[in-house]
Order: structure tokens, then sequence, then C-alpha cells
């Protein structure tokens, strides 16, 4: 199992990517880097790529929509020649929030939508000449000035495939990204409550699976902290889960409140919404149960945090994504890596 992490995106960029830094010679193995809707992730990873030796450099996540196809494919062949083919690249449909309301773009079919991204960023990479024909992407354009051509990338990639890692939550999507996808990356993914939740979706999808594609990785974990005081520890987790499962989202459009409902915390996780888009933030993070927060995170002492890492082993999980806390993450990091 390698180890993993997500880096804030809301701080100074400077100083979270010296931290990754320090982080490579601790033992962390991948360092994801998220955009949102703050500094985009590529600029950063170029930074890291010149900063790192061998550390493995994931976009966590780019969308789909706002990059044409084809240039998330130079994205990524880019980064890979820069950090010598130490990229994943983490892609995902994001939510109706963030792209229609920050990038002004419809959030139309994204099923189709991924699936035609991740087939033209493959043939990208592969140097073919980009032809595609999907429900979201035509190459090349119909219509326009007419002058349009099938091109291939000028360069040559450091490699022809890079592994793709697509977020997911609902049935359909798992089922997509057991289908095409190299990874998986799943929030607030619950160890003893995957095989019922995911297990049929990502049957279905592994049984239209291309043998080449080798087994699908899963990516997985929570915030992490060891100590005997466990209750206060669970308090590092409930702002996160309260914003995820209360506000990420309208009523009866919020990914996360419907995967925790999935997960058997219907009346919760209609309260903890309740509360948070009343505007009452903190009795949200008060209401949000402690078993959630212990079966989702790494969160309490040695022993306990051990029998955690064995549950996301026994699920399948291949990268453990951490989020140390405390006053000394790169120590916890080399300590939780000596357990894998």
């Amino acid at each position: 199992m390698k180890l993993s992490t997500t880096l804030p995106y809301a701080a100074d960029p400077r100083t979270v990517l010296e931290t990754a830094v320090a982080w490579e010679r601790a033992g962390l193995d991948l360092a994801w880097v998220a955009e949102a809707y703050g500094f985009d992730a590529p600029s950063q990873l170029g930074y890291l790529a010149a900063r790192t030796e061998t550390l493995l450099l994931g976009t966590g996540i780019l969308n789909v929509y706002s990059r044409t196809p084809a240039l998330i494919g130079q994205t990524a062949a880019g980064i890979d020649a820069l950090s010598g083919g130490r990229l994943i690249l983490g892609l995902g449909a994001s939510g109706p929030q963030v792209i229609e309301g920050f990038h002004g773009l419809p959030y139309a079919k994204p099923l189709a939508r991924t699936r035609d991204v991740v087939e033209v960023v493959r043939k990208t990479l592969r140097r073919e000449a980009v032809v595609h024909e999907g429900p979201t992407v035509t190459l090349p354009l119909q219509g326009g000035t007419g002058l349009g051509k099938p091109l291939k990338l000028l360069a040559s990639p450091v490699r022809s495939r890079v592994p793709i890692h697509v977020a997911a939550l609902g049935g359909k999507n798992v089922e997509l990204v057991a289908e095409i996808a190299d990874g998986w990356l799943p929030l607030f993914f619950l160890p003893e409550r995957a095989a019922e939740t995911f297990g049929p979706a990502l049957e279905a999808g592994k049984a239209k699976r291309d043998a080449s594609l080798g087994e699908l990785d899963i990516v997985a974990g929570g915030i992490l902290a060891i100590g005997d005081d466990q209750a206060a520890l669970r308090d590092l987790a409930r702002p996160q889960l309260a914003l995820y499962i209360g506000g990420m989202g309208a009523k009866g459009r919020n990914f996360y409140n419907d995967l925790v409902r999935r997960y058997g915390f219907e009346a919760e996780a209609e309260k903890i919404q309740d509360l948070y888009l009343s505007g009452r933030k903190k009795e949200a993070e008060a209401a949000v149960p402690d078993e959630l927060i212990d079966q989702t995170n790494l969160l309490g002492p040695e022993g306990f945090v051990k029998e955690r890492l064995a549950a996301y082993r026994a699920a399948g999980v291949t990268v453990l994504n951490v989020d140390p806390q405390g006053d000394d993450p790169a120590s916890l990091i080399s300590r939780v890596k000596s357990w894998l």
C-alpha cells in the first residue's frame, strides 16, 4: 500500500509545496494537488516536478469541463515530461456549483463527458491523430471554418500511457471508473460498508474492463492523528464532514449527503444538511456521528489507527490517502509509512 496526501489548496502555495518536498524525505509516495476554484493544479505540479525526485505527482482533481480534452492531454504530457514520468492524472466531473457557477459552462452529461475526455487524453498521449466522435466531443470540429484537420501531439511524451484516476461516488460513475480508469478516487470511503455500497457498480464496470488496464487502484483514507483523547481528535474531522454532507450542493442535489445516506446514516445526513443550510454550522458539526468519523478517518490511539489501516487494506485500498494533523506531520507520515 502506497501513502499519499492531498495538499491544502487555500493556503500559500509556496509554503504548501515546500511541505510536500519535506514529506517526500519522510517517505510520502504521492502528493495530490487539488484545484477546485483555487490556484490551478498544473502550475503547482510543475514546481513540484522540479523540487522532488521520487514523489509521484497527482492532479486531484482536474475537472473534465473547463479544459478541452486535448489540452488535458497536453498538460498531462508536459507534467509527466518535467517529472520524468511521475504523473498520475486525476480527473472528475466536479459539480454544478463549480462548473456552472465558476466556469460558466453547462454541467451536462458528466458520464459521457468523462468517457470522452479519457479516450481523447489517451489518444493524445499515444501521439495518434486525435479523431473522436462522442456525445460531448467531436474532433475535428464539425462546422466552424471547415479548416480543422486531425492533428497529433507535436512533442513525444515520456510515457504513452499516464495512469488516469477518476473521482466518483454515484453508482453509474463508479461503474464507469471500474470500466475505463486506472484508479478510483472516492471521498469519505468507509471500508466496512464499501462492498455493499459500491460492490455491484464495481463488478459491473470490471465486467467490461479491458484486461490491459490491470487491476483498479483505490485511493482512500482520511484525516490522520494519533493520540489517546479520541473525542478531541474527532473534532478535527467534524468541520469537513459537516461542510460536505450539509453544504456541498443544494437539498436533493448533494453527492456526499447521498453517500452518507447509502452508508445507513439517513436521519443524521438530513439533520446535518438542515442545520448547515440554515446557517447553524457548529450544530451541524456536532451532529456528525462519532461512528461515521471513526470509520472514515484514522483518528485515535496507535492501536486503533493500525486497525483502521487493516480495514482499508481489507477493502482493497491500494493507496492510503491521509491528511496528517499534529505538531510534526512529517514524523507522523514516517511512522505510518513503516506500518504499510
